[in-house]
């Protein structure tokens, strides 16, 4: 996990067998309602793999990027501009981005 104060960067938010060795998803979703209760986004920017928006309280963004590859120039600047959006509604508020290994995309 790389954080800052406001970023956040880990692998992928699993469930199952793969919550052994992956974050387990019920762990992250505890561990940002800690620590930052309504004042996050999750953007998962998996395209192999999904998740029940639930666990985040429906603060969920999803960028469609295959591993080892780099996102289109439009869905990186619409990235930007959801990310710039809600980090200056609050300066409480955080994002949390991942992709599969959370250090690849």
């Amino acid at each position: 996990v790389f954080s800052t104060d406001r970023i956040i960067a880990m692998s992928f938010p699993s469930s199952g067998k793969q919550s052994f060795y992956r974050n387990p998803i019920e762990e992250v979703a505890r561990f940002l309602d800690t620590k930052h209760p309504d004042h996050y986004k999750v953007y998962n920017l998996c395209s192999e793999k999904g998740y029940d928006p639930k666990y985040f309280h429906y603060r969920v963004e999803r960028l469609f990027i295959d591993d080892h590859n780099v996102p289109a120039l439009q869905d990186m600047l619409k990235f930007t501009a959801n990310v710039r959006e809600w980090m200056s509604r609050d300066e409480k508020n955080v994002i949390a981005i991942h992709c599969k290994g959370g250090k690849g995309r």
